[in-house]
């Protein structure tokens, strides 16, 4: 009993000091099985195993205020989607969410930049992240679910990092570089769709009261995509705004049906 005491005794203060210094991967895999190291960052997960692993879910939040347990919100979420679907699923709180660290990353918005949902060496640092998760459950298969600036991130990943998702659900995002992001290491979607696996799925949902990611941000992006001979298809959810439209019932039901495709 007092060896479990010490245990969570050490684990609660690594956890504590995640934003407080530096984290090492010694540190990080110390914490246990809630937590993965990659791309420098100890990232905090919350996982839903199903009967194999080769097919695994990972879902990505978007911007919130700094220091948001997002696990809170999203683990449900996580939970919901196994049970529909069987394939562990991994929710996981990107850099200064939840317990996850700031190593190298702030979180999406922090005083004095507004998103770094545009920044290459952020996605390239998503990429390493979904890599890790990969390797841990020994997956083939990723299918990955973004809302808002998890949405823009992971659509951006698909053209920087092509073949390493194999099907997406993006929700609420946007895809074009702002032209007040333009020549400071920002990438979008659009930039790089030319590279993307014509093999990867791609599910865009917008909602029809969305006022932060409109409509047309999804729609006339979703023709684009066509355009550029990507597997893709539009959702509609009629009524739903930006929160939680990645978890709709319209939503999860054509995610379900993208999966059940193969």
């Amino acid at each position: 009993m007092l060896k479990k005491v010490l245990i969570f005794i050490s684990i609660f203060l690594v956890s504590l000091s995640l934003n407080a210094k530096e984290i090492s991967k010694s540190d990080c895999d110390s914490l246990g099985e809630d937590f993965v190291f990659a791309g420098g960052e100890c990232i905090e997960t919350r996982t839903f195993e199903g009967d194999s692993n080769n097919h695994i879910m990972i879902i990505v939040h978007g911007t919130w205020d700094e220091g948001t347990n997002t696990l809170g919100r999203y683990a449900p979420f996580a939970e919901t989607m196994n049970l529909n679907t069987d394939l562990t699923t991994i929710a996981v709180a990107l850099p200064g969410y939840s317990n996850s660290s700031t190593n190298k990353f702030k979180a999406l918005a922090h005083e004095g930049v507004k998103n770094l949902s545009s920044n290459k060496e952020y996605i390239l640092f998503l990429g390493e992240l979904v890599n890790a998760l990969k390797d841990k459950y020994e997956a083939t298969t990723v299918t990955y679910i973004g809302h808002s600036a998890g949405a823009r991130m992971g659509a951006t990943l698909t053209g920087l990092k092509p073949g390493l998702i194999q099907n997406i659900a993006l929700a609420g995002g946007s895809y074009f570089t702002k032209d007040d992001e333009k020549g400071k290491n920002s990438v979008s979607f659009n930039d790089v769709i030319k590279n993307a696996n014509k093999d990867t799925k791609y599910l865009f949902i917008y909602g029809t009261a969305d006022k932060i990611s409109k409509p047309e941000a999804t729609t006339k992006f979703f023709d684009v995509a066509k355009e550029n001979g990507l597997n893709a298809k539009l959702v509609k959810v009629e009524g739903a705004e930006h929160i939680d439209l990645d978890m709709t019932n319209t939503s999860v039901e054509a995610i379900i049906n993208m999966i059940e495709e193969e």
